[in-house]
């Protein structure tokens, strides 16, 4: 039987297809969030069936995470993104003991004990200032690609201070900096800055290795680097970090499929 893992966030939907008696992955797909997250979640895992050449009634088991979860009529159970990540990471990095997971609305930090399992974990929901949405931001404002930040970052050689803590008041920061005449690299350095340290400030005092990197923004390049710097420690991006909350919701479908 397979076993379907959909990550239904602010920014995408992703979606695992898993064989449940070998956890071997069979295809993975990732759509762009729209109004209507059921219908897109539906469309994308009929496409991933159909180039595996399956079809529903081979379907084990589903299980939904993320922002939407509640809204994918196909689930058979809805488990927290906490979770499902830390499964995910634990299934790609098996001695993690804390992930960093920024998405595109929302970060999380996660410490897990030697089995997986979550310990204790930090998250922000209610400020886009330390999430993608920051990056998205300042790269419309400069008018460049998100893959263009990290080699402009590179570049910095005094990153601006970007203090204010609400996206809002930041975007306001940023368009300042520009009047006086702020270099982009340094001002994508400062918001790369900004995010991490928001981030990391969620971890407490101690920070436990092996530190993993996941999420949408792990993609965006220079950002792994600003988080070393930060804490000072090593960080290991996972391994097609998007899909890891899918990855963790497809292996906990597999126990039940």
């Amino acid at each position: 039987m397979i076993a379907v893992g959909v990550d239904a966030g602010s920014r995408a939907i992703k979606i695992v297809l898993m064989d449940s008696d070998t956890r071997s992955i069979l295809a993975t797909g990732l759509v762009k969030q729209g109004v209507n997250s059921d219908e897109l979640t539906s469309h994308l895992l009929d496409c991933l069936l159909n180039e595996c050449a399956l079809n529903r009634d081979d379907i084990g088991y589903v299980v939904a995470t993320g922002y939407a979860r509640n809204r994918i009529s196909i689930a058979d159970t809805t488990i927290t993104e906490i979770t499902c990540h830390a499964c995910g990471v634990h299934h790609v990095v098996p001695d993690a003991r804390t992930v960093v997971e920024i998405g595109g609305q929302d970060s999380k930090f996660l410490h897990l004990d030697p089995t997986g399992a979550v310990h204790d974990f930090a998250m922000n929901d209610r400020c886009a200032a330390g999430t993608g949405r920051f990056l998205e931001v300042v790269s419309e404002r400069l008018g460049v690609g998100l893959e263009d930040l990290g080699q402009m970052s590179a570049r910095s050689s005094n990153p601006a201070v970007i203090s204010s803590m609400c996206i809002v008041f930041a975007e306001t920061e940023i368009i300042g900096l520009l009047s006086a005449g702020a270099a982009p690299e340094d001002i994508v350095a400062g918001v790369q800055n900004a995010i991490v340290t928001r981030v990391a400030s969620m971890a407490g005092r101690s920070i436990t290795p092996p530190v993993v990197f996941t999420g949408g923004v792990a993609l965006v390049p220079g950002m792994s680097q600003a988080l070393e710097r930060l804490i000072g420690q090593s960080v290991t991006v996972a391994p097609n970090p998007q899909m890891t909350g899918a990855l963790g919701a497809a292996i906990l479908a597999s126990k039940q499929a």
